[in-house]
């Protein structure tokens, strides 16, 4: 089976780390690997290396050549990062030039995944589905009630799917507030939307033709020059006009065709801001709460999460709920409860011109 690993993005919750050079993607974030290199990992038992075919920005290419050198992963850089729309439309035509006659997997590079098995087997049994016609969406079925992800409702069971839990998709949902992510939690019908897709190819190509005709007629212009050494002069010129759009946006909230979620349960977590990394190492908190990673020193500390790699020693005093981060050029202190709102400081360094601290 074919998957498409969208690895663009810039990953701006995660400053000072990630920066615009090597963002969260290439980051060893939540385990001993760059995060692009744990998602190609846990797929092997679903797809050969040369099924693989990773999307990213042009800038982060050498990276990821020398992360991959050795290994049969396909490799394909955007000139300009254009969102997911033509990410998955640029995976789906270069999936069929590779062979791909069945279902492909399109997902992003960034996540963590506590229970890879289970989600190995959520996009088996996604593809067996979109066999049969179709875009299916894996929905992760939520633990709390989380404000800050988009989710899907689920409607009635699919008739036809030898009893497979699949459900006909009646409504995309904007991230809700506290209340209303308390009634989707209890209601059952409702889950995450990670940006998981899988369909076969031409599944995508036929809603990118109804919905996005611009970026069709661009994918048609590279799809004619794939495997020739006119791609990249052809790439060049096609993929900077083209409209940045999210695939839900663009296509999912759109369609008229069968869309399905499938709920999974597989300890997924899309680890969007370092609030999220605390959370998700829980398991790692002391007696007080704190969570450390490098050389710190942390005295009366409660509720607080230090992350160091600046090579010298971080000591904290009497701090409650803090976020410190120190890096060698770099020092974020910040309220915890903050943290998803780190993105304001990339966008005042942005306005400033402070070029070399983005």
């Amino acid at each position: 089976m074919f998957v498409v690993i969208m690895a663009g993005g810039s990953g701006t919750r995660f400053w000072p780390v990630s920066r615009k050079g090597r963002p969260k993607q290439f980051l060893r974030i939540s385990g001993k690997d760059p995060m692009v290199v744990e998602t190609c990992n846990r797929l092997k038992p679903l797809a050969r290396e040369e099924e693989m075919i990773l999307v990213l920005g042009r800038e982060h290419l050498k990276e990821a050549r020398e992360l991959f050198k050795g290994r049969n992963v396909h490799i394909l850089a955007e000139p300009v990062g254009r969102n997911t729309a033509p990410c998955i439309g640029l995976g789906a035509i270069y999936a069929q030039h590779l062979g791909s006659a069945g279902p492909v997997a399109f997902l992003p590079a960034d996540h963590y995944i506590g229970d890879p098995s289970a989600f190995v087997e959520g996009l088996r049994k996604a593809a067996r589905l979109a066999e049969l016609g179709g875009i299916v969406t894996l929905g992760l079925v939520p633990t709390r009630p989380e404000t800050g992800y988009g989710y899907i409702r689920g409607s009635e069971v699919h008739p036809d799917f030898k009893g497979l839990p699949a459900y006909k998709v009646s409504a995309f949902v904007e991230k809700p507030d506290q209340d209303w992510a308390q009634k989707y939690l209890e209601s059952g019908e409702y889950y995450w939307n990670a940006g998981i897709f899988v369909a076969k190819p031409e599944t995508i190509l036929k809603e990118i033709q109804d919905h996005l005709p611009d970026l069709y007629q661009g994918l048609k212009q590279l799809q004619k020059v794939l495997g020739t050494k006119a791609f990249d002069k052809v790439m060049e010129e096609v993929y900077p006009p083209l409209e940045a759009i999210s695939f839900d946006y663009g296509v999912m909230e759109k369609t008229r065709g069968p869309i399905f979620v499938l709920p999974c349960e597989c300890g997924w977590s899309d680890v969007g801001s370092w609030s999220s990394l605390y959370a998700l190492k829980k398991q790692s908190h002391d007696p007080q709460q704190n969570l450390v990673e490098g050389e710190s020193l942390l005295v009366e500390c409660e509720e607080s999460f230090v992350f160091n790699q600046s090579g010298r020693l971080v000591a904290c005093l009497g701090l409650k709920n803090c976020l410190v981060i120190d890096t060698p050029d770099a020092l974020l202190v910040a309220d915890l409860d903050k943290a998803e709102e780190i993105r304001k400081i990339v966008e005042q360094l942005r306005r400033t011109e402070k070029e070399d601290w983005l």
